[in-house]
């Protein structure tokens, strides 16, 4: 497996980074060819649960997912923690229990709890102080210094830009190996963040969210060393069950979208079933 912080140390180009929610979501993503993903907390609730981003997840679901995601592939799995689900301890708890699943890093946000997507309105964030014991947990809990902690701060939607920067450059001091700002509103606001905060940093590229979504190459000139698209995945695999149950009720056949949909072979391969055949020729009993 590649080493996630030599990927995020390298400046000469940014790290695009997907996010997927299930197995067979990252598999796909690494078949791709991309290097590194994201398990991101909205995904997990919608599918898990088919409920909003709204706090409804906690470290259970998020630990035995990533557990899935991490065994199905063989790239770094960065894992969305919201606020770590409590306190401090609770924060170390979930980075052993992360790091042990196969994890190569986290996000850790500085919201009140019950979080929201950074996206969403009526969000709040706790003091940079409180904050700070969860981040420094996370930094003692983790066995190995590869093991990479994001720290993410909301405070720009209630305390504004300003705020938000300052808690990102604390935070830094702290020892975070990544800063995110979540949620800038402008291409001004997204170069303020680049300009004044001394680290690798995180954009959020959310189609129809509240950031403009910009070319990767023009996020890592500003500064953004990792350029994340979260919920492309979900929103494009949405898209396409809608259109298709939408045929299948109206005509009562997908006939007319079978060149929108893999092929019952294509899927198989997706999910390396020749991998298993081979298994099962190799274990049958020589007659």
């Amino acid at each position: 497996m590649k080493n996630l912080r030599k990927m995020i140390n390298d400046s000469s180009k940014p790290l695009v980074i997907p996010g997927v929610y299930d197995a067979i979501g990252a598999k796909i993503a690494q078949k791709a060819g991309f290097e590194a993903m994201f398990q991101t907390g909205y995904g997990t609730s919608a599918t898990l649960f088919g409920m909003p981003d709204y706090g409804f997840i906690g470290s259970t679901e998020t630990i035995e997912n990533a557990r899935r995601i991490c065994r199905a592939v063989s790239v770094p799995v960065i894992v969305d923690s919201d606020t770590g689900y409590g306190n401090a301890l609770s924060v170390w708890k979930i980075v052993n229990e992360l790091e042990s699943a196969g994890a190569a890093g986290i996000f850790l946000e500085d919201q009140r709890w019950p979080k929201r997507c950074g996206h969403m309105s009526g969000k709040e964030v706790i003091e940079k102080e409180e904050y700070a014991e969860k981040l420094q947990a996370a930094l003692d809990a983790r066995k190995s210094k590869d093991f990479i902690v994001v720290a993410r701060t909301d405070a720009g939607a209630t305390r504004g830009l300003d705020d938000a920067i300052e808690r990102g450059k604390y935070y830094r001091k702290i020892g975070a190996d990544v800063i995110f700002v979540e949620a800038p509103k402008s291409i001004d606001e997204m170069k303020k963040i680049g300009k004044s905060i001394n680290a690798p940093l995180v954009a959020n590229m959310i189609e129809g969210g509240a950031t403009p979504v910009i070319p990767s190459a023009t996020l890592h000139k500003m500064g953004f060393r990792i350029i994340l698209y979260p919920l492309s995945v979900l929103f494009a695999n949405a898209f396409a069950s809608i259109q298709i149950l939408k045929e299948l009720k109206k005509s009562g056949t997908t006939a007319k979208l079978k060149k929108s949909v893999v092929s019952f072979d294509e899927f198989n391969d997706l999910v390396d079933l020749s991998k298993f055949r081979n298994l099962e020729n190799r274990y049958k009993r020589k007659s």
